[in-house]
């Protein structure tokens, strides 16, 4: 099968490959999925740029996420997958290798059943990015009534928390950089849309709400946000915050944290609880089959330009990037 791999971490022109490796079958309890789409996510970038060390003689397919159709079964497995169409998550989460390529096998769990409405593009982006923001949004109960403030409004995992929380009944405020990220996070839902590089933001989120009016936020850069999160947060209000790059090891503003009785919560999806993950993945297929997700695919390459998607990646690409294999 034709697949995309690095042996060694380092720029994506320089080495990413993309050739013919040997086609994998499915063990006992898994699905072998031909794989249609192939998202890329941040950490997918990161692994390959060398946050993730690779061991000596390691050829590693990347990629988390994907969307397919299962073609074969193995062991254990229901005879009725066969032919389903499927969005997977966690491919390449502690195995050998993930979505990059023309099949896939894993875990049965691991692939989800693509309502008929929904694209394979559209499925490929749902694992990490939709995980993330369905765990940000509701882990600490319902969002109804609740304001909730997405920052990065119009990124991969900000996008879809917009969307979740709208659709949990809150108003939305979501913070981005420029106008295009402003559209963008308005068609996703956002009531209310604030440019954090013009004027004050902290000022503006207040006139909007009101001073700590914001009950939960889903934070995407903890420690360079956190005066503004510790001016615009509500009491007993909630911080989930899946990232934090531009200051990996923030100073926790405890005091203000403590007297506003504020929890922080740290969210990385492969962590997440089974339940919690369970719950996602049926909230995420209802409301795709309902129609009520908006997508946000962005720009679409081919395995042999793997490394330019990886590099649109890098550069901020507006958009779920997604690599198209085949259906």
């Amino acid at each position: 099968m034709r697949a995309v791999w690095y042996e060694e971490t380092g720029p994506a022109a320089d080495v990413l490959v993309t050739g013919d490796v040997a086609d994998p079958r499915p063990a006992p309890g898994e699905v072998l999925v031909r794989v249609a789409a192939s998202g890329i996510n941040p950490i997918d970038v990161k692994w390959r740029g060398g946050l993730r060390a690779l061991e000596e003689g390691e050829k590693l397919i990347p990629h988390f996420d994907g969307a397919g159709v299962i073609e074969d079964i193995g062991d254990g497995v229901a005879k009725e997958r066969l032919g389903e169409r499927v969005w997977l998550f966690e491919a390449a989460w502690q195995r050998p290798g993930g979505t990059a390529a023309e099949f896939i096998a894993l875990p049965s769990d691991l692939a989800v059943a693509l309502p008929d409405g929904a694209e394979f593009a559209v499925g490929a982006c749902l694992g990490i990015p939709a995980m993330t923001a369905h765990r940000c949004v509701f882990a600490d109960g319902p969002v109804t009534g609740q304001t909730v403030l997405v920052t990065g409004g119009a990124g991969a995992v900000g996008g879809y928390a917009v969307q979740f929380a709208k659709l949990g009944g809150a108003t939305v405020i979501a913070t981005v950089s420029n106008d295009d990220k402003a559209a963008l996070a308005t068609r996703l839902g956002a009531d209310h849309v604030v440019n954090y590089k013009t004027g004050d933001p902290t000022q503006r989120i207040k006139e909007i709400g009101g001073d700590g009016a914001i009950d939960r936020l889903v934070e995407v850069a903890l420690g360079v946000n956190f005066p503004l999160t510790t001016e615009v947060i509500a009491n007993n209000g909630v911080v989930a915050a899946y990232a934090s790059d531009l200051q990996p090891e923030p100073a926790l503003p405890f005091r203000p944290f403590l007297y506003k009785n504020v929890t922080l919560r740290h969210v990385l999806v492969f962590g997440i609880p089974p339940q919690a993950k369970a719950d996602a993945v049926a909230d995420i297929t209802r409301w795709l089959a309902a129609g009520d997700m908006q997508d946000a695919v962005g720009q679409r390459f081919t395995l042999e330009d793997a490394a330019k998607a990886h590099e649109s990646v890098e550069q901020g690409a507006l958009g779920n990037v997604v690599i198209e294999i085949g259906a």
